[in-house]
C-alpha cells in the first residue's frame, strides 16, 4: 500500500493511476492523515449484438393477432 501526500500525488499522478490499475492500494493523505484511496473504475461489459442467434427462434404465429382474451389482460380491461 503506498500513501503519498496531495503534493506527491499531483506530482506523480500517472505513476499513481498506473499502480491502481496494476492492482495496488494508493492512499492520499492530508499531512498524516489518510484522505482518500485511488482506485480503478469497474469497467461496465458491453452488450453483444447477435448473443442469442441460433439460441432462440421466432416462427410466424409471432406476427398473428393476439386472442381478444390476451389483448384485453395487456389493455388492463380484463
Amino acid at each position: 500500500m503506498s500513501v503519498v501526500t496531495v503534493h506527491e500525488a499531483k506530482t506523480h499522478l500517472s505513476r499513481l493511476i498506473a499502480e491502481a490499475l496494476a492492482g495496488g492500494e494508493v492512499v492520499i493523505a492530508r499531512g498524516k492523515e489518510p484522505a482518500v484511496r485511488l482506485v480503478p473504475v469497474e469497467q461496465k461489459r458491453g452488450r453483444r449484438i447477435g448473443a442469442l442467434k441460433g439460441k432462440i427462434s421466432i416462427d410466424e404465429r409471432f406476427f398473428e393477432p393476439l386472442p381478444d382474451d390476451e389483448l384485453a389482460a395487456w389493455d388492463g380491461s380484463d
